[in-house]
């Protein structure tokens, strides 16, 4: 069993910068994936940068450029570096481990990252 903590959410005004983590229990030794998924009101969740455990990442065209991410095997945990923030960034933002793109893989609870403008 896999769980997943996310921190580093919060209010911040446009234009700044967060840094989002989630550390991981359990063994994550077979999640290939590590990502970020973000959702807010009245939207489907959706892709924001996911990483390959060979270090290969992908990004949502929408914040490529700004946000990166990275993972550190070692201490079983994922970042999401998000910089030039804008209000349409505000959502739950959410921490998700797979083994391949297929699987459903394991959740984390959300962390609300608000942008004001």
């Amino acid at each position: 069993q896999v769980q997943l903590v996310e921190s580093g959410g919060g209010l911040v005004q446009s234009g700044g910068s967060l840094r989002l983590s989630c550390a991981a229990s359990g063994s994550i030794f077979s999640m290939i994936w590590m990502g970020w998924y973000r959702q807010a009101p009245g939207k489907q969740r959706e892709l924001v940068a996911r990483i390959q455990d060979d270090g290969a990442t992908n990004y949502a065209d929408s914040v490529k450029g700004r946000f990166t991410i990275s993972r550190d095997n070692a201490k079983k945990a994922v970042y999401l570096q998000m910089n030039s923030l804008k209000p349409e960034d505000t959502a739950v933002y959410y921490c998700n481990v797979r083994r391949s793109l297929g699987d459903v893989g394991y959740w984390g609870q959300g962390t609300q990252v608000t942008v004001s403008s």
